[in-house]
């Protein structure tokens, strides 16, 4: 409506924003709805990935629908320069939408810090397995972004009677959500691939499984989130020679229980016994180096500890 009053570039870019946005926000509880559904014969995992799926659609809308619109909105401004009306209205409605949008992200900054924890957003942001707390904060921030690069795009074409600034805005903003969406896609694209766990979560399910006295050592590790709340768990673990088969199948089974206590999300554990060799350790195998890395910050922490407290120094 804004838009229809003053003509301004800027507006109708944020205002095709935020329809894309809401639109997005849809897509992302459809995600959500239809990774809950069970398993079946031809997706034996389930279907968490279809979070990712969604959050990856969304990274495409706001690049189609959002980028491309407002840049090509903010060039043919520049080109063929219109006339702006009534700017006030502009400037109230821009006004109202920040302070609207201000605390839209507020919302999405303390959702995201009950899950983030001491990490740094950027790396909250590269990290985080759920799809839809970067995808809100990405796109909250590109809007109240956006929403300035408006207001200083109308501000300047109403005070220098340039026009033409008002289409540098909307194109500024195109700019913006271009960046925005090869952000996200880059995040999702990697998340469909198919990530392993985090350290500490590596860490926790090598404790875990060397914790019991019927497993020697984690040889290999692998792990992979079919979706944000379902972890995929491959181990090789060493066992003694002279156990029996029954003996080994009882560890295995005691190790699975802790591995699922320490880490809740393992819903899919498969571990495999073996006689372990360091001979045939290859060192540069990634699942090697996953187990390994647990038994390095096992050390790290023991030199950090007092010792004669035992207490971390």
């Amino acid at each position: 409506m804004a838009f229809g009053i003053t003509g301004s570039a800027s507006l109708l870019a944020e205002a095709v924003h935020s329809v894309a946005d809401s639109g997005n926000q849809l897509l992302l509880l459809l995600g959500r709805h239809r990774a809950a559904r069970d398993e079946t014969e031809e997706h034996q995992f389930g279907f968490g990935a279809e979070r990712y799926f969604y959050a990856f659609i969304v990274a495409l809308v706001l690049f189609t629908i959002g980028a491309l619109f407002s840049g090509y909105e903010g060039i043919d401004r520049i080109v063929h320069p219109g006339k702006l009306d009534s700017p006030v209205v502009a400037l109230v409605v821009l006004v109202i939408a920040i302070g609207l949008e201000g605390f839209s992200l507020r919302t999405g900054v303390m959702e995201s810090n009950r899950s983030r924890g001491r990490a740094r957003w950027p790396s909250f942001i590269r990290h985080a397995k759920a799809p839809e707390l970067p995808a809100v904060l990405l796109e909250d921030v590109a809007a109240l972004t956006g929403l300035g690069l408006a207001l200083t795009g109308v501000v300047l074409a109403w005070l220098t009677g340039d026009d033409r600034w008002d289409g540098a805005g909307s194109l500024a903003i195109g700019v913006l959500l271009a960046c925005v969406a090869t952000v996200l896609a880059i995040e999702m694209k990697s998340l469909l691939i198919g990530e392993s766990a985090s350290f500490d979560v590596e860490a926790a399910i090598v404790a875990a499984i060397e914790s019991g006295p019927d497993v020697e050592r984690v040889i290999h590790l692998r792990t992979l989130h079919i979706g944000p709340e379902t972890l995929l768990v491959a181990a090789k673990v060493g066992v003694g020679q002279g156990q029996t088969a029954a003996s080994v199948v009882a560890g295995i089974d005691a190790a699975e229980r802790r591995v699922r206590a320490a880490v809740p999300i393992a819903e899919l554990i498969y571990i495999e016994p073996d006689i372990y060799q360091p001979g045939r350790a290859d060192q540069t195998d990634p699942a090697v180096k996953a187990a390994r890395r647990r038994t390095r910050h096992l050390i790290s922490r023991l030199a950090a500890r007092d010792p004669r407290r035992g207490r971390p120094a």
